[in-house]
């Protein structure tokens, strides 16, 4: 199978995220076909929850599409890199491979901080590639927060 990056998908949610006043960060799903099957930005404060980050919205709504609590051979495309939460989550799925674009110093959990995938307690360990758009993920993060302050 040929490699198609979905990033510019993740990317656009991010956006929509960011039109809602929410952190601008966007997540794709793809299956083992290559099919996308979620798409979701965070929506902490539209649903008054902590953990409705872009990451998990969309594994809730893959396995939910799946059927099951495993998303073995999916791939997850996420503007920034996951937080220890939505790390130990894909960890939990069982999820193949993760795309990020911008890294996170602050609250990264797979880079940096927890670093939860390079834990013997980790359930699973995906492939990792940083970088993936990286410069408009990060540009997009720090207009937000400018914005903001």
């Amino acid at each position: 199978m040929v490699f198609k990056s979905h990033m510019e998908q993740a990317l656009s949610e991010a956006r929509a995220a960011a039109d809602r006043g929410e952190v601008p960060v966007g997540a794709v799903l793809i299956d083992p076909q290559g099919q996308v099957v979620a798409i979701a930005g965070n929506r902490t404060r539209e649903h008054c929850d902590p953990t409705a980050h872009a990451e998990i919205l969309a594994i809730r709504a893959a396995c939910a599409a799946s059927g099951s609590e495993r998303l073995m051979g999916y791939d997850l495309y996420v503007t920034l890199e996951p937080c220890a939460m939505c790390a130990a989550a894909i960890a939990a799925a069982r999820i193949s491979r993760v795309y990020y674009g911008a890294s996170d110093p602050k609250s990264g959990g797979v880079a940096h901080g927890a670093k939860v995938f390079s834990h013997t307690q980790a359930h699973h360990t995906p492939e990792v590639y940083d970088g993936i758009s990286e410069d408009e993920a990060e540009r997009m993060l720090k207009e937000f927060f400018a914005a903001r302050r």
